[in-house]
């Protein structure tokens, strides 16, 4: 259920993506991916919620910051700010198609090769953009509604 662009993410399996704003240039170490120079800026990941708890446990996850770092985008997310998520509902993985339309939105760059993608053959599910990301691009770009969850403005 949404009202003025706030929802609340739902116990259901899905795709998510998440808006994560940088504010300064950070040199992080991911794990057996070695260490990149993250510029400051906006920084979208796309992930899958497949398992127990669906997105509500996931997004749950990531808006924590102080966590055993488990997954590449833990290490970005303790020092970023989760300002927003896009998800859509149902068991169909749908992360490897987002990541490929992050990478075609105005702006997209890719600055850690590797990044969530250890368990398929895209190149990254991590995208840094100069500028705050827009969401109807998105949608155009995957061609399904995307719902949202401002998390801070």
């Amino acid at each position: 259920m949404c009202g003025n662009d706030r929802c609340v993410t739902p116990r259901q399996p899905g795709s998510y993506v998440l808006i994560l704003r940088l504010p300064q240039p950070t040199l992080l170490s991911v794990g057996k991916l070695g260490k990149f120079e993250f510029p400051a800026g906006w920084y979208v990941y796309a992930g899958s919620a497949l398992g127990p708890g669906g997105l509500a446990a996931r997004i749950g996850r990531h808006r924590k910051t102080s966590k055993t770092p488990h997954w590449h985008i833990d290490r970005l997310r303790d020092r970023a700010e989760l300002t927003t998520v896009w998800y859509a509902a149902g068991s169909r993985r749908r992360e490897c198609v987002w990541a490929r339309a992050l990478s075609t939105l105005p702006g997209a760059r890719e600055v850690a090769p590797g990044f969530g993608a250890s368990d398929c053959h895209c190149s990254t599910h991590l995208f840094h953009f100069p500028e705050r990301p827009d969401l109807l691009l998105f949608e155009s770009s995957v061609g399904e509604p995307i719902r949202q969850d401002v998390t801070s403005v």
